[in-house]
């Protein structure tokens, strides 16, 4: 018997576009001849089953995960989650599905809580031996002292909603007189801001994913943006270049490759994950790590996979078959 795969995308926060985008990648790609796939797109408090293309739509039961459909129950074996930000990056859904024992695609609540906090993140790595950026960490009404920042921190600086992704709020700022305007984009996406250092280098990224049996380093990718640095328009709008394969020494993919794999397992993660760093000479800076990291065409995650020779069909089938409550 087939299982019901519910691909959950949409969202409440800036990368809601981002999300349908992927979430309409990843159902087109499921197998359907092993999976009944179903689209559910969330906004707010609305779940909706989107049926013959969005031309049906059903709301979703949220007391056991399921929707009614001609008179017939169908409750969600598995949640296929494809929400970028709140609620689907931040560990809100997978709260839910822990307490209804639905599997799922992602980290769990407390992993995907954590590391959507980026300072959080770099707080608990910093145990690993992680090398980071330097940073200060700032919540609204906190005051901004740009002498004290330029001493700590020097110019550029990189201005940063705490909790967020796409690169939306952030802000590359190169003297005290950007520091406001900087602060006001980033918290109107968080609570709270982080700023780092500049750091000069090369801009790389790399997906893992582990199953029972195996681990998979996917190849890594090297940014080329023709902006300030990879923000939203470089991202999804065509305004950057990106090398995948990234033209690597041996020695450097290797220890990439194992700076990557332990901080997955020194976070617990679970699913697949996109972690970014830059590389400056020799040594392996760590940025942030995205739990649901992006699977429109663009994104960076389908392209290691194609590079590594694993259709999306084979790596979905993956996240699925290991999914876990």
């Amino acid at each position: 018997m087939k299982k019901n795969i519910a691909v959950i995308y949409g969202g409440n926060s800036s990368e809601f576009e981002v999300s349908v985008n992927s979430g309409k990648q990843v159902s087109a790609h499921i197998d359907a001849a092993r999976y009944n796939v179903y689209e559910v797109l969330l906004m707010g408090e609305s779940w909706a089953v989107q049926l013959h293309g969005g031309k049906s739509v059903v709301e979703v039961d949220k007391s056991d995960f399921s929707f009614t459909w001609q008179g017939e129950k169908i409750k969600f074996d598995v949640a296929f989650i494809v929400i970028h930000g709140t609620p689907g990056e931040d560990g809100l859904l997978q709260a839910y599905f822990d307490m209804l024992h639905v599997p799922y695609t992602s980290c769990n609540a407390f992993v995907s809580t954590l590391t959507f906090n980026k300072y959080a993140t770099k707080c608990f790595l910093r145990d690993a031996g992680v090398k980071m950026a330097k940073d200060r960490y700032f919540r609204k009404g906190d005051p901004i002292h740009a002498e004290e920042l330029e001493r700590q921190l020097g110019f550029p600086v990189f201005v940063k909603p705490n909790a967020g992704g796409s690169s939306c709020g952030v802000t590359k700022v190169k003297s005290a007189a950007g520091l406001k305007h900087a602060f006001e984009e980033a918290f109107a996406e968080s609570d709270t801001v982080i700023v780092e250092e500049y750091i000069a280098g090369r801009e790389l990224q790399q997906g893992v994913f582990k199953t029972a049996e195996k681990t998979l380093s996917l190849p890594v990718t090297e940014i080329f943006s023709h902006n300030e640095f990879f923000d939203y328009a470089a991202k999804y709008k065509g305004q950057s270049k990106e090398v995948t394969p990234a033209e690597l020494t041996p020695g450097l993919l290797r220890r990439i490759s194992a700076q990557s794999e332990l901080i997955y397992d020194y976070l617990g993660c679970k699913g697949v994950v996109r972690i970014d760093y830059i590389v400056r000479d020799e040594d392996i800076y760590f940025l942030e790590i995205n739990t649901v990291p992006g699977m429109s065409e663009q994104s960076i995650v389908p392209q290691q996979l194609r590079a590594a020779g694993i259709s999306l069909t084979e790596a979905y089938t993956l996240l699925i078959e290991n999914s876990r409550h």
